[in-house]
């Protein structure tokens, strides 16, 4: 059997959309996927409005904790998924690396959890587009 593919979801804080992309990923991949996610300058807690708008369709992610690129990991996965404008990632040999402009409705004057749920559907659309570029059916 071969090794499933590994993807890396980064956004500045790994608070909110790339937490947000590794458990819509986890819910339509199962274990199809190696799923990590990081923040380039991690915060301290998942965004509360992030993970209430992914409790809505039944993906938990409040118990995850922000954590940084791991440098190893970087280098061994073959996908990296940067999630908004601000986060950057340099370039690695070997590793592919996407930036995923997700909607932003903030700047429509979409706050709260209306604002959460427009982003949660925009990068679980993204999801399974990169499940089926994987060739891996969505659950």
């Amino acid at each position: 059997m071969s090794t499933p593919p590994s993807v890396l979801f980064v956004c500045v804080k790994n608070g909110g959309k790339s937490q947000m992309a590794a458990g819509l990923m986890r819910a339509v991949a199962d274990d199809r996927v190696e799923i990590h996610s990081a923040g380039t300058k991690p915060g301290t807690s998942v965004n509360a409005l992030s993970a209430q708008s992914l409790l809505e369709v039944g993906v938990d992610i409040r118990a995850e904790v922000p954590k940084p690129i791991d440098p190893v990991l970087l280098r061994s996965v073959d996908l990296v998924v940067t999630l908004g404008s601000e986060a950057h990632v340099e370039p690695v040999e070997g590793v592919r690396i996407i930036n995923w402009d997700t909607d932003e409705p903030s700047e429509r004057g979409i706050d709260g959890i209306e604002r959460m749920r427009l982003v949660r559907d925009d990068i679980a659309a993204r999801v399974r587009h990169l499940l089926a570029e994987l060739d891996l059916p969505a659950n």
